[in-house]
């Protein structure tokens, strides 16, 4: 290999010297990121892929001898190279270390169970073919048996890896099955232990989780997204007209959605899950603005009247009564509605993730609360000596 690639040489000589010294720790952190690299794929004079012959020849001759979520990892890394031009040898490196389950360990078996149904999945989207059945349960039913594996491990530095490939493969069944919502849910974990500048393509995740968050039922926490830099990577793009659609939901604003709407029509025709889900999105819009709505009113200053409401939602006064049933139901909000007098008084308001702006404007009004508070122990100090008197 190292007089077939002269321009890799020197790592498959210390390679070699490392297997000679039975130095294992070095030899794992010299090959793991070698086969992360796909620059460093060459084929061999055999017409082999020269990460499996390297896998072959070397990594399971000392299997043994390696830690098994550093192997397990590696294996993965050659699975990968091997998919576009060969799924089967792709899946049968993974499948015969899966028989070795029960030296590898809970983390690194959980770890090539998901990196292997990740795969099939991966082969799935590259072929334009559909799995079968008894393929999707097998792959829905490790992930429900891998989560509730997941919940008796800590996470730490070194098990950071297992999460974030059980979350990669649940959020990619999802995008195949769907319902969007739950692809939402398994992509927010994902993102959560997973850093951007490891994700294959951030600018595809952030799309698949901004059309997720707006067309998914009971989605309503925006800001979890806007609040994280993935958005970043859709900026400057084609899609760029995502971030403004979740920013404006981040507000609840009707007036800039209804222009958003408008002026990217063409776009969204190119979106079959906004063209089958826009009436949900647009209730969505309207639920969210009431939200707001409330959410900017001091504590004590929460009746509602319909005239309010109609005018801050931008719906028809005979609407805001259903609109408001709507939330209550949702659990968006809790409180009560007085048909007589034409109120909504609201006593509860779902908690979220705020934006900056949304940050600055609670800071304010605590300020002000705090002024209010002191000013009515100021007055109650100055009575008391009258009291007593």
């Amino acid at each position: 290999m190292a007089a077939l690639h002269a321009d890799l040489a020197e790592t498959y000589n210390k390679v070699a010297n490392l297997c000679r010294q039975k130095l294992w720790h070095q030899l794992t952190l010299t090959i793991l990121p070698f086969v992360s690299n796909p620059a460093n794929l060459r084929t061999t004079s055999e017409g082999i892929n020269s990460f499996l012959a390297l896998y072959d020849k070397v990594v399971t001759t000392v299997d043994k001898k390696l830690n098994s979520l550093s192997l397990a990892r590696v294996a993965s890394s050659v699975a990968d190279s091997l998919i576009a031009s060969d799924g089967t040898a792709a899946k049968a490196v993974l499948e015969n270390l899966l028989t070795q389950s029960v030296r590898l360990g809970a983390p690194a078996t959980l770890y090539v169970e998901s990196k292997l149904h990740l795969l099939i999945l991966n082969l799935l989207e590259q072929s334009g073919g559909e799995l079968e059945k008894s393929q999707l349960q097998t792959i829905k039913d490790s992930l429900k048996s891998n989560k509730s594996k997941l919940q008796e491990m800590n996470v730490d530095t070194s098990t950071t890896m297992v999460y974030s490939s059980h979350y990669e493969c649940a959020m990619k069944y999802r995008k195949a099955v769907g319902p969007p919502e739950a692809f939402f849910q398994e992509a927010l974990a994902y993102l959560n232990y997973t850093p951007i500048d490891q994700m294959d393509s951030p600018h595809d995740f952030a799309m698949d989780l901004s059309l997720a968050a707006l067309t998914g039922d009971r989605v309503f926490h925006f800001g979890q997204v806007v609040m994280t830099p993935i958005l970043n990577y859709l900026e400057g793009t084609s899609e760029s007209w995502l971030m403004e659609f979740m920013h404006a939901m981040v507000k609840g604003d009707v007036v800039i959605f209804n222009k958003l709407s408008e002026k990217y029509a063409a776009q969204i025709q190119l979106q079959p899950a906004l063209v089958h889900r826009a009436a949900a999105v647009k209730e969505k819009i309207t639920l969210l603005a009431l939200v707001n709505m409330v959410f900017q009113r001091a504590s004590a200053e929460r009746t509602l009247t319909f005239d309010e409401v109609a005018e801050r939602i931008h719906i028809h006064l005979d609407q805001v009564e259903l609109v408001v049933m709507r939330a209550l139901s949702l659990g968006l909000v809790e409180g009560s509605i007085d048909q007589v007098s034409q109120t909504v008084e609201v006593t509860w308001v779902m908690p979220r993730t705020l934006t900056q702006d949304q940050v600055k404007d609670m800071s304010s009004r605590i300020g002000e609360w705090a002024v209010k508070v002191s000013k009515t122990a100021d007055y109650m100090g100055e009575r008391t000596p009258a009291l007593f008197a």
